[in-house]
C-alpha cells in the first residue's frame, strides 16, 4: 500500500464526513464541498491502486526472467561425490 492510497482513503473519509455534516446542518456549500473532497480521494485512492498493480506486474516480470535454479537431489550429490573421489 503506497501513500497515494492511504492519503486518498483519508480524503475520501473526510469528505463523506463533511458532505454528511452539510446533509445535517442543510448546507448545500458544505454539502458540495464534502462531495468533491470525498471525488478527489476515490480518484487518489484509485491512482495508487494502478501504482501498487504496475509495481507488482514489474516485480512478477523480474522474478520470472532469472533463470530457473537446478535442484539437486541426493543421487545426484552422491554421484558426484562418487566421481570425485575416484
Amino acid at each position: 500500500m503506497n501513500k497515494d492510497r492511504v492519503e486518498g482513503k483519508v480524503k475520501d473519509v473526510a469528505g463523506r464526513v463533511e458532505r454528511q455534516a452539510g446533509e445535517w446542518t442543510d448546507d448545500p456549500k458544505t454539502q458540495v464541498k464534502g462531495a468533491a473532497k470525498q471525488a478527489e480521494g476515490k480518484v487518489q485512492n484509485a491512482w495508487g491502486k494502478a501504482k501498487d498493480a504496475a509495481k507488482a506486474t514489474v516485480d512478477d516480470a523480474k522474478a520470472s526472467s532469472k533463470p530457473p535454479q537446478r535442484e539437486i537431489d541426493a543421487e545426484d550429490a552422491d554421484a558426484k561425490e562418487a566421481r570425485r573421489r575416484s
